[in-house]
């Protein structure tokens, strides 16, 4: 059967009972569709895009605290480079320091050594000028026992000593 809803002869449009059928097999597609499937397919598509929300939401929380963690870290790497530079400079002091103390315990021996020295050469000296003294006085007795033909008693041995003493003392001096 055949069904012209304009003359045949024109040819516009010939509805056939297949085309008809295939209209409401359309139409009743549309409508189980519509029906169960399209809310399934958009319940999944929302599921789908609620989890892709979260997803970014905790991804940007992580961005966020690995920032967070980030500047921490640069935080306590300036820290640990002051605290490294005040360690370093500490030490700069302590060697000054030490330095200085090394130095001063050093210069500090030195002047007892110069002082013992000067003491020593001073007793030497007093030593020395003490031997040359009763060298003096033993040849200054000799020569003295020689010229006058006897002995000297203590005292007046005593004073010719100091006399020659004196007068070495006297034209050492000059």
């Amino acid at each position: 059967m055949t069904l012209y809803l304009a003359d045949p002869s024109a040819g516009l449009l010939d509805l056939s009972l297949s085309f008809v059928a295939e209209v409401i097999a359309f139409i009743v597609m549309i409508l189980v569709l519509g029906r169960w499937v399209y809310p399934r397919v958009m319940a999944a598509a929302e599921g789908r895009q609620r989890q892709i929300g979260e997803q970014l939401a905790a991804a940007e929380r992580a961005r966020h605290e690995a920032e967070d963690r980030l500047r921490l870290a640069e935080a306590q790497f300036q820290e640990a480079r002051a605290q490294a530079a005040g360690i370093i400079e500490g030490a700069g002091r302590s060697a000054d320091q030490l330095r200085a103390e090394l130095r001063a315990r050093a210069e500090e021996d030195a002047g007892r050594i110069i002082e013992n020295a000067a003491r020593d050469i001073e007793a030497e000296r007093q030593k020395a000028i003490d031997s040359v003294r009763t060298e003096v006085a033993d040849l200054v007795v000799e020569a003295t026992e020689k010229v006058v033909g006897e002995t000297l008693d203590d005292q007046r041995h005593k004073k010719l000593i100091a006399d020659a003493i004196a007068q070495v003392s006297v034209d050492s001096r000059n």
